[in-house]
């Protein structure tokens, strides 16, 4: 099940006011968002025959093909001593940066029972972006010590993060990212993201018919997309990197539910 397919993407709508998303607790109802979306069929083109020459400072995104020594990614505890160490390894050597430092995990399951016995996330329907302008520099002071946060903010940091299925292969509901050099930065608009204990801020995105849609067909544990959401520089290079989850028209009717695991790092960058 390889090749390009065309499939919906869901786009944000314009309005007047700024949209908001309530997130509610893992294994519980989904979130909630009170904007409108509109379907649009795109092509979404199968990104392996050129992976090699993805680069994470032009199209934004990256294909990594190092397995992980992780045997269960449901255990906490192997995460933070096994997977976390792994992602930063991987996202400094794809990034250039000097030092990366994970701070979140979500995992994501597209089955209601399995999400709720899990009490895991369901997977996001909606192209966006995790952080803004605004939102990626609050994150460092909000994980960092003052002091070394306002230094380390003085120079370039990125925010990037891994994707990766934890059983395969993903047949439906596969992760499809924008090529960042298709995007205007106007085909954002910003979205509050309301949590139990703190307000951050995303990126919607607008449909503009220059957009290119990837995706990497059957992606199995074994392999990892690799991808900027926010980048300090604003000199040309991808900063952002928009992406959603779609219904695969292609997949099987037997197609086992999705379940991956996304990090996020900061990554930081020698002066």
């Amino acid at each position: 099940m390889s090749g390009a397919v065309d499939a919906n993407i869901n786009y944000i709508l314009p309005t007047d006011e700024k949209p908001v998303t309530y997130l509610t607790n893992p294994g519980s109802k989904p979130a909630q968002r009170n904007a409108e979306y509109r379907e649009v069929e795109v092509t979404i083109r199968d990104a392996r025959p050129t992976a090699d020459a993805l680069d994470l400072e032009r199209e934004g995104f990256a294909f990594n093909t190092e397995g992980s020594a992780v045997s269960d990614f449901y255990d906490s505890d192997e995460i933070e001593a096994v997977y976390s160490p792994e992602v930063e390894r991987l996202v400094k050597q794809a990034s250039g940066a000097a030092e990366v430092l994970v701070f979140d995990h979500t995992i994501r399951v597209a089955d209601d029972t399995l999400r709720s016995e899990r009490k895991v996330r369901e997977p996001v329907h909606v192209a966006h972006n995790d952080y803004t302008p605004r939102s990626a520099p609050q994150r460092v002071r909000d994980l960092l010590p003052a002091d070394r946060a306002e230094a380390l903010l003085q120079h370039r940091f990125a925010v990037v993060q891994m994707w990766r299925p934890i059983a395969g292969p993903v047949q439906d509901m596969p992760l499809a990212i924008c090529d960042a050099q298709s995007i205007d930065e106007r085909d954002f608009m910003l979205t509050d993201l309301v949590y139990t204990h703190r307000v951050g801020e995303v990126m919607q995105l607008s449909h503009n018919p220059g957009h290119r849609w990837f995706y990497f067909p059957e992606m199995d544990p074994g392999e990892a997309m690799i991808f900027k959401t926010y980048d300090s520089l604003a000199d040309g290079r991808a900063r952002f990197t928009a992406h959603t989850a779609f219904a695969n028209p292609n997949a099987p009717a037997d197609a086992r539910p999705r379940q991956s695991i996304e990090s996020r790092t900061l990554a930081f960058f020698a002066p």
